[in-house]
């Protein structure tokens, strides 16, 4: 609870940029980004404990100090980070809450855009990754609405040559969708 603004010398006691993993489930991306780039801290953050408690072991049986787990819902998100506290977040394939009436909970609608536009930091991003079209498009309406810099899109992510290590890590859903033809959707936004 007391840990809004205090990530930095509370938590992983030192100056690196905070990066969140939304909707982490087991944190799959927290994990990987946390191997690859130690001088970042990594934190992942779902609603079902059960699957935060597979990534928080495996953080610590790998000895990833940079990578730590927490147990909240994502409207929640400035009760627990300052503003300008987090340099980057990404959001690997979200549940696209497809029924209409579940539309308020997407994660890249407007409510949730504002509060990822008052936690970056200047010059802060946000990646998307999805195969879900309808999730995608509705991503991009949602942007354009809200005059959101649109940095890096694709409707078929490894089929374009800004493919990166970063990019690349692959959940599990993103390895049963690409198993069955799936198209992978990126975006990569930023604000002002």
């Amino acid at each position: 609870e007391n840990m809004k603004g205090n990530w930095n010398t509370s938590v992983f006691k030192n100056k690196n940029p905070i990066i969140l993993e939304l909707a982490c489930g087991k944190g799959e991306y927290t994990l990987a980004l946390a191997k690859m780039c130690p001088d970042k801290n990594f934190i992942g953050i779902d609603i079902k404990g059960a699957r935060l408690w597979h990534g928080a072991k495996a953080a610590i049986s790998n000895g990833l100090s940079n990578a730590v787990f927490l147990r909240i819902q994502i409207e929640c998100l400035l009760d627990y980070f300052d503003k300008n506290e987090v340099a980057e977040i990404w959001i690997p394939f979200p549940d696209p809450q497809l029924r209409e009436r579940r539309s308020k909970k997407r994660i890249t609608g407007s409510r949730f855009l504002d509060i990822y536009r008052q936690a970056l930091q200047s010059g802060g991003v946000v990646h998307l990754k999805t195969d879900n079209i309808n999730l995608y498009n509705f991503t991009l309406q949602a942007l354009a609405m809200q005059n959101i810099k649109i940095l890096m899109k694709t409707e078929n992510l490894y089929n374009e040559n800004f493919l990166d290590e970063f990019v690349s890590v692959k959940t599990t859903y993103e390895k049963k969708f690409l198993e069955i033809g799936s198209t992978i959707k990126y975006l990569k936004f930023g604000f002002n």
